[in-house]
């Protein structure tokens, strides 16, 4: 029997980012051994080269035990039609049979999936204690945005002083709920809100660079979306952390563009594994900007995939597929 879950699936079982920020963290415990297997996902493209559709492979063993495949659509233009961005849908397959067991298409999954390895990469980063409290900065605040803004003030609200919020597009201080509307102020400018943020999310659907300007001193950047910074900016920037490399030093990332403009290399950059079981962060002095960009493995999305998969079995939810 095969399951069907959408995104009213996933609200209906619910979000607990405690939960979900322990399964990456499963994951990253057992990644770079056979447990976890991911090719390096194929980018397609037609027609209009800015769309993109992204196959994403992986099996992770351990105690997911699950094989299965992504394939998410990012068509930019989609906005302008009223449609979201981003479309995403995930197949699993039992490791052992190859035989289906559940199709989730759902978007908000993709959305959790790139909050929670965010919610890894800054409790390490909370870890430090840097300061007693941070000013948080959010450039974009799109689903992406608004989604780690759930996840930071549910995992850290009380180490939040204040947030600075900033969109192309303005942002309608009724759509700001409680808590963030007692912490937030929003701004007319990209500039106010990354001079000022200790920690900085960007989340922008950007088609050029824009950030020319070093990083406020120590601060941690979210770089989410890859694309924002001009190299120049990041000139001074050594404390580097990916994913992994060979996925993210290509498709234009500033990751890639570090690369080819100032020689950057694998060696010289550490995975969210090393930080999580190597505790590379604390070999960074307190003065040092961290960078961290993410371009997506297709294991946490399995990881995440499975754990509502298996919920929705045991709770009822989701659509029955009969043979």
């Amino acid at each position: 029997m095969m399951i069907y879950l959408n995104d009213g699936h996933i609200r209906e079982l619910g979000i607990n980012w405690q939960l979900l920020m322990s399964l990456i963290e499963s994951t990253l415990h057992i990644m770079d051994t056979p447990e976890v297997v991911q090719p390096l996902k194929p980018y397609l493209r037609f027609k209009d080269p800015s769309n993109r559709i992204i196959a994403m492979p992986s099996f992770v063993g351990g105690e997911t035990d699950i094989s299965g495949i992504k394939w998410i659509a990012s068509f930019p233009g989609n906005i302008k039609i009223g449609k979201p961005r981003a479309h995403s849908a995930i197949i699993l397959n039992s490791p052992d049979t190859g035989v289906p067991v559940a199709v989730i298409n759902s978007g908000l999954l993709s959305e959790l999936r790139t909050a929670a390895v965010s919610a890894v990469m800054l409790h390490q980063y909370m870890a430090l204690e840097r300061r007693h409290r941070y000013r948080v900065g959010m450039i974009g605040w799109g689903p992406i945005g608004r989604r780690h803004m759930e996840m930071l003030l549910a995992l850290h609200g009380d180490k939040i002083d204040k947030v600075k919020l900033f969109d192309l597009k303005g942002i309608d201080p009724a759509t700001l709920k409680r808590p963030l509307n007692l912490k937030a102020n929003i701004s007319n400018t990209w500039q106010e809100v990354y001079r000022e943020s200790d920690i900085l999310f960007t989340c922008t659907s950007s088609s050029t660079r824009y950030i020319d300007e070093a990083p406020l001193l120590g601060s941690l950047l979210m770089n989410i979306s890859l694309r924002e910074y001009i190299p120049q900016s990041l000139s001074a920037v050594k404390a580097i952390v990916v994913d992994n490399w060979q996925e993210v030093c290509r498709e234009n990332t500033d990751i890639e563009q570090l690369h080819k403009q100032s020689g950057l290399c694998e060696e010289d950059v550490v995975t969210l594994r090393d930080v999580t079981h190597s505790r590379a962060l604390e070999n960074f002095s307190p003065s040092e900007t961290i960078l961290f960009s993410p371009m997506g493995m297709a294991a946490f999305d399995m990881t995440l995939a499975a754990y509502y998969w298996r919920e929705a079995v045991k709770q009822g939810v989701g659509v029955r597929l009969d043979d």
